[in-house]
């Protein structure tokens, strides 16, 4: 499969994302599995405060800490999780599933005549590790396969043209290479429910 109507990154602030990532290499995000409502957002920042780490950020799947926690930390809270139903990843997948999402996010370096290659074979490589495994462990930690992770961040950023940009939307499908306005169309409804022109309408409506 193609790079172009997958992804194209040109406009994005991908370099502030890659120098974030540089800057708080401190910071550790947690992957947890089974968190499905408030309550357990609520049981998880109890554990988290037990055990003593702090925490930037609690959501629905991961947690993001404010510094690297130690391996007794981790088996502290993989245990007390455990114990609410909860399942912590570990490290090791941790690990993989950033390198996975940089890799991603490398690929607005890439035009499809420099890439020449498929996005899968680009990830597989980038990542050193079979796409299909990749993809399976990806989908299960985000709850989405690789595929389909790519094409919702690239309809929010068609969301971010429709808003913010006095681009038609046949310049929007050029910017953001779909071989057609009905292409676009067709992806931008099945992820948000709605047509780029309702969308457009929608927030105008509730901007002005």
């Amino acid at each position: 499969m193609k790079i172009r109507w997958l992804l194209t990154w040109k406009f994005c602030p991908v370099s502030l994302f890659l120098k974030t990532i540089l800057k708080k290499t401190k910071k550790m995000k947690l992957y947890i599995k089974n968190m499905v409502c408030q309550r357990c957002k609520k049981i998880v920042r109890d554990e988290l405060d037990k055990i003593g780490v702090p925490y930037a950020s609690v959501e629905l799947g991961e947690v993001n800490t404010k510094e690297k926690i130690t391996s007794l930390q981790h088996a502290q809270l993989f245990n007390a999780l455990q114990q609410s139903g909860f399942e912590l990843i570990d490290n090791n997948k941790n690990t993989l599933i950033e390198k996975l999402k940089l890799a991603i996010a490398n690929l607005e370096h890439y035009s499809d005549e420099d890439l020449k290659t498929s996005f899968s074979d680009y990830i597989s490589l980038s990542v050193n590790d079979n796409f299909i495994s990749l993809n399976t462990l990806f989908a299960e930690i985000e709850g989405v396969t690789i595929e389909k992770y790519i094409i919702k961040h690239k309809i929010e950023l068609v969301k971010e043209l429709l808003v913010y940009d006095n681009l038609n939307l046949a310049e929007i499908a050029l910017k953001m290479h779909y071989s057609n306005t009905a292409q676009l169309s067709s992806q931008f409804k099945s992820i948000t429910g709605l047509t780029p022109s309702n969308f457009r309408q929608l927030r105008n409506a509730r901007n002005s």
